[in-house]
């Protein structure tokens, strides 16, 4: 299901943020699955259960997941995690601009630095 790398520099629960996100992304989890629980999941990777708990909180935080008390947590509907994940990334760019306007930052030049960053599409 998942597989880390040891020798990344991100932390590991940022790694099993992107797999999930991918997963589910992908199609791999579908929507309303029921996900393994933190710690069966923490021994199955061989981490810290508390690793997998920041990873859950992150993916429900981003829309990918949802919990229920005493059940459990679960892959979100498509369309709900879509929407959240547009609305956080429409939130980075205002901040970002917001900053980059703030510290004198020209909108062409932002613009430029955007582009190298993403590409002409902006993704």
């Amino acid at each position: 299901m998942i597989l880390l790398d040891y020798r990344d520099k991100r932390p590991i629960y940022e790694q099993v943020v992107e797999k999930l996100e991918r997963l589910i992304a992908s199609g791999g989890l579908e929507p309303l699955t029921k996900m393994p629980s933190v710690r069966s999941l923490a021994m199955e990777l061989s981490v810290n259960p508390n690793t997998i708990q920041r990873a859950y909180t992150q993916l429900e935080q981003d829309g990918y997941l949802y919990t229920v008390s005493g059940r459990g947590s679960f892959v979100t509907a498509e369309n709900e995690w879509k929407d959240s994940r547009q609305k956080k990334v429409l939130l980075e760019w205002q901040e970002i601009t917001r900053q980059a306007k703030e510290s004198g930052l020209s909108e062409e030049t932002l613009t430029a630095k955007l582009q190298a960053i993403y590409g002409e599409g902006g993704q």
